[in-house]
């Protein structure tokens, strides 16, 4: 199975600027009613999506009709295509019945029809990151020249079941492209990278046939999440707005929370909010190298959030994190009840009084083991470290908050800010999207800036 983090070096390639953020309690989906029948029996869908959630609701991929012909997730994480008329459906499995579980990474979906093929097994194929899937059918539909509602005068959906409010999609959607007309492969889309040949990268797909009713969502235009860069007829974004469109994308993958760990928190607006006291959310992956800045928004009070930075060698992800606990071994914590920060048990002087809505930003020198403090852009400790000289760590961010006046923590780790930004300041490298400007040559957590500074 190909590498699914993305391109993870400055290289050259096919960039993907941008990706759209689904939250599923938002109730989003991206629609478009066809105007007219294209190929009924041969057409390609495509597209890359980083999970936020798994295992607990079907989520909607792409699907049209009233007998809700759509390509999904199920419940239990496996990933099928289906049409009620027809009873038939076909799901990627082999012999441990395969589960698409990994939160961290994208995934490049492509499925196809071609109904005419003479032998049943060419007539669906599906490929995950570059590599043909294994199928098993059920039902005793899907015979030669069959068809279904997809690409057929009717409502399409990208996000949620044709005709009922329910499987809503949760999490990061791009290069959402379908092709009518045409059976195509993976290798039309993405191929594997030259200098790191497990890489599955995406290729431009502007050259490629696109049919009737083919379209090419690349969401660069967050006032028109749906604009059809095909130049086709557009797509409506319901329950999306700008603020919903991310550089996160298949290309440059940023740190998210992990809603896997044992002590996650109720996590939401694409595991970058975390509302459950008592629960620490810690990040996706961490950093061993190099110099780092992330923001956290104090949501409701600043009576009991715990902010800052979880040390994966001290065995932070167990099953009963207390706010006692993040001040303890493992943490390099900002405890804004009372300002200090906690290196691991030992508390510093105060650094300042926060309050509900505040921005604190956080600059990590790993290499020299030290923590910068920022409040709403300002430094604090006249902008020396407030912990330094710690060796030998693999940071990651994280949150916690106990049964205090706080009723949640946003994170910004620059993909896509959980809270509204009026600034919108780049790192060094042109990377992430911040409120304040990241301190010089500290970079935004993300495979293009780990790429390149081996962190």
């Amino acid at each position: 199975m190909a590498t699914i983090l993305g391109a993870n070096t400055l290289s050259s390639g096919f960039d993907v600027a941008n990706s759209v953020r689904f939250n599923d309690d938002d109730s989003p989906d991206i629609r478009r009613t066809f105007g007219s029948a294209g190929d009924l029996d041969k057409w390609t869908f495509s597209c890359w999506y980083k999970r936020s959630s798994h295992g607990s609701a079907t989520q909607r991929l792409f699907g049209a009709g009233s007998n809700n012909t759509t390509i999904y997730f199920s419940s239990s994480d496996q990933l099928a295509f289906y049409d009620a008329a027809l009873d038939t459906g076909w799901d990627v499995q082999d012999t441990s019945h395969r589960k698409f579980r990994d939160i961290s990474a994208w995934y490049h979906i492509v499925w196809t029809l071609d109904s005419a093929q003479a032998v049943a097994a060419n007539r669906v194929k599906c490929y995950v990151n570059g590599v043909q899937q294994t199928l098993t059918k059920s039902g005793s539909g899907g015979d030669q020249n069959f068809t279904t509602a997809i690409n057929t005068a009717v409502a399409h959906f990208i996000g949620k079941r044709p005709t009922h409010s329910s499987g809503y999609l949760d999490g990061y959607l791009a290069e959402v492209v379908f092709n009518d007309g045409q059976a195509y492969a993976a290798s039309d889309y993405g191929e594997f990278d030259e200098d790191s040949p497990t890489i599955w990268k995406p290729k431009n797909v502007s050259g490629l046939t696109f049919g009737t009713n083919g379209f090419y969502l690349d969401f660069e235009d967050s006032g028109t999440l749906g604009n059809d860069a095909n130049g086709g007829t557009d797509w409506t974004a319901t329950n999306l707005a700008a603020a919903d469109q991310a550089v996160d994308t298949c290309t440059n993958n940023f740190i998210t929370l992990s809603p896997l760990t044992k002590t996650s928190a109720t996590l939401t607006e694409g595991n970058l909010k975390q509302a459950t006291a008592g629960n620490s959310a810690v990040a996706t992956f961490g950093v061993s190298a190099g110099k780092w800045y992330i923001e956290q928004k104090i949501l409701g009070g600043a009576n009991e959030a715990h902010l800052g930075f979880a040390l994966e060698e001290a065995g932070i992800f167990n099953d009963a994190v207390t706010g006692s606990t993040v001040r303890g071994a493992g943490y390099v914590s900002l405890y804004s009840y009372d300002g200090k920060i906690y290196n691991e048990g030992s508390a510093t002087s105060s650094f300042g009084t926060f309050a509900a809505n505040d921005i604190v930003g956080f600059a990590l020198d790993v290499d020299n083991g030290n923590v910068y403090l920022y409040q709403n852009g300002s430094a604090l400790n006249s902008g020396n470290a407030v912990v330094s000289g710690k060796t030998g760590k693999t940071w990651f961010p994280f949150g916690n908050f106990d049964a205090g006046d706080v009723t949640g923590i946003e994170h910004n780790f620059g993909g896509c800010p959980s809270f509204s930004i009026s600034s919108a300041q780049n790192d060094g490298n042109g990377f992430g999207t911040f409120e304040f400007e990241p301190p010089s040559d500290y970079l935004a957590i993300c495979t293009k800036n780990l790429g390149s500074t081996g962190g």
